[in-house]
């Protein structure tokens, strides 16, 4: 017996809230994947409200507007009578009967075709670590569904569900043939490959072969990277859509007798730094879009950070929508001025230079008799970060550009920034990047011109000078922290791999710089709680994945 199945995944970067735009793209999709001779479109997980909701959840008319759109997507395909559409979404009440009797709420999914609905499933394994809170939202499911299209038998699971071995054998055991896996789950890097490893690890479990169909798009500090993508049942990779970026992924699904078998187009994989780079890039175009914000604005020092949240923000809205301000102070080197207005000019961006000395100097004067008889120190350094803080705010109040700041994971670990001066801004680009890969990164934008801004936007002179935030006559980043590399190995333990102090100097680090590090870490929690969000890359960000308390005397 022979028989096709064609499979479509709606990969597509949908908008928290926005029920029924989203609606109107899964008609869409739904549309396009018939025209294409798809029999089943799946679509991500909560793709009717957008991932992920956080709070909206609790509200009732949230939940409410979100099975009304739902029954729109429902209505409009039930024309196309031989399309079967699998659409995520929360649901509230008895997720059997939609009665409301029962208050409790589910992250769900609903098979829909010709107008009915054919059946309804919720999640099973609630993830409750790093970003996610389901438990605080959702209710679990406690049954299979299994469901048939065109003669195949096909198990519905949703995310977490396909990371544990119960769902995937109960889905086989109620009659399943083929798993199809809807999912939002975030980016960070290395992500892709453990994805896939674990569904490999999955079909090789319970011997079916899976439909991965994951979500694209940022949504505030995350990012999801799309690259669904199918595995065969001994878990070769049959199709994989490209990453980043919207996609409808076709997979054909063959029977001969009792085996089935995949084939698909494959996507390449990406390099490590590729993948970080559309990471920032989709972060920073979805949070400005989504968000109305015309443009951004940044204040460009000639130094390596800003340049690389340059080129990052030009890649992400263009040249046009990118504005940057030199703010020199009188510590300022000629050659940053120099560089930063050559990178401008490479990006083809509007660059202005406003001077603070004559605002530093009237505050000073203003404050010199209470400073009376005390020296100057880092007092009068954060003075002229502020100043330029104000003055990046005062344009995006009067302009309407977001002000995007460019401090990196370093700094905001050991506190090496200013609050209200350089951390004043809107979204944070660069914050969960440590200082070495900020120049990785660099010299990969330098070499590469993914979206066609051109190559080589980076003057090499910003990549070979000692980092500096020039506040003092001969400041240098290493005046008050250890070498990059040797911090960025202690905070990558500390921070993303919860090590202690001792297990770390047990691997062969200088008991007293790890000593310092931890400290800088744990005293300067309360200025990264007023840091702005920014584009979640590592599985250990400042943000969603990091709860300490800053009232805390508990030393490890």
């Amino acid at each position: 017996m022979f028989m096709t199945l064609k499979i479509a995944v709606a990969q597509l970067d949908f908008v928290v809230g926005d029920m029924a735009g989203n609606a109107r793209r899964i008609i869409e999709a739904g549309r396009a994947a018939h025209a294409q001779g798809a029999q089943l479109l799946l679509t991500p997980e909560l793709s009717i409200c957008g991932y992920a909701a956080e709070d909206l959840f609790l509200r009732p008319g949230f939940i409410a507007a979100c099975e009304e759109a739902l029954d729109q997507v429902r209505v409009a395909l039930a024309d196309v009578q031989d399309l079967t559409v699998v659409v995520g979404h929360p649901s509230g009440g008895d997720w059997r009967t939609r009665s409301v009797a029962v208050p409790q709420r589910y992250n769900a999914a609903t098979v829909l075709r010709g107008g009915q609905v054919l059946a309804r499933y919720a999640k099973r394994e609630l993830p409750n670590y790093q970003v996610f809170d389901e438990r605080r939202y959702f209710v679990a499911g406690d049954a299979p569904c299994v469901f048939e299209v065109a003669g195949v038998k096909i198990g519905l699971l949703i995310c977490e569900d396909a990371w544990f071995d119960a769902p995937a054998r109960e889905s086989r055991a109620a009659g399943a043939e083929l798993l199809a896996v809807i999912n939002a789950s975030p980016f960070h890097s290395g992500k892709g490959g453990e994805r896939e490893a674990m569904m490999r690890a999955r079909v090789q479990d319970c011997g079916l072969p899976l439909v991965y169909a994951h979500l694209v798009g940022g949504q505030d500090e995350l990012v999801f990277e799309g690259r669904s993508f199918a595995l065969s049942a001994d878990g070769a990779v049959a199709a994989r859509a490209p990453a980043f970026e919207e996609n409808l992924l076709i997979a054909s699904v063959k029977r001969y007798g009792d085996a089935i078998e995949i084939e698909g187009s494959v996507a390449p994989e990406g390099t490590s730094e590729a993948d970080l780079w559309h990471a920032l890039v989709l972060g920073v175009r979805d949070y400005v879009g989504k968000n109305g914000f015309p443009g951004v604005i940044l204040g460009l020092s000639g130094g390596i950070d800003s340049a690389l949240v340059l080129a990052i923000a030009v890649d992400a809205l263009g040249p046009q929508r990118v504005r940057t301000v030199m703010m020199p102070s009188p510590y300022t080197a000629a050659m940053s001025l120099e560089d930063a207005a050559e990178i401008a000019r490479r990006l083809g961006v509007r660059h202005d230079v406003v001077p603070i000395a004559p605002a530093f100097e009237t505050l000073r004067g203003s404050l010199a008799p209470l400073f009376e008889g005390r020296a100057e120190d880092t007092t009068e350094e954060n003075i002229q970060a502020r100043i330029r803080g104000l003055m990046l705010m005062a344009l995006s109040n009067k302009f309407g550009d977001l002000v995007l700041t460019t401090g990196n994971k370093s700094e905001l670990a050991t506190g090496y920034c200013t609050l209200y001066g350089d951390m004043a801004g809107g979204f944070a680009v660069i914050k969960d990047v440590v200082k070495t890969q900020v120049f990785r990164l660099a010299h990969w934008r330098n070499a590469h011109d993914p979206y066609g801004r051109g190559a080589n936007p980076i003057p090499e002179r910003i990549l070979t000078r000692p980092p500096s935030a020039e506040l003092r006559p001969n400041q240098t980043d290493q005046d008050s922290l250890p070498p990059y590399e040797v911090l960025d190995a202690i905070i990558e333990r500390y921070v993303e791999h919860d090590q202690s102090a001792a297990e770390i100097v047990a691997e062969g680090f200088d008991p007293a710089v790890v000593d310092r590090v931890v400290r800088l870490i744990r005293v300067n929690e309360y200025k990264r709680r007023q840091a702005p969000v920014g584009v979640r890359v590592t599985h250990r960000s400042f943000g969603k994945d990091w709860r300490y308390p800053i009232s805390n005397r508990y030393r490890g």
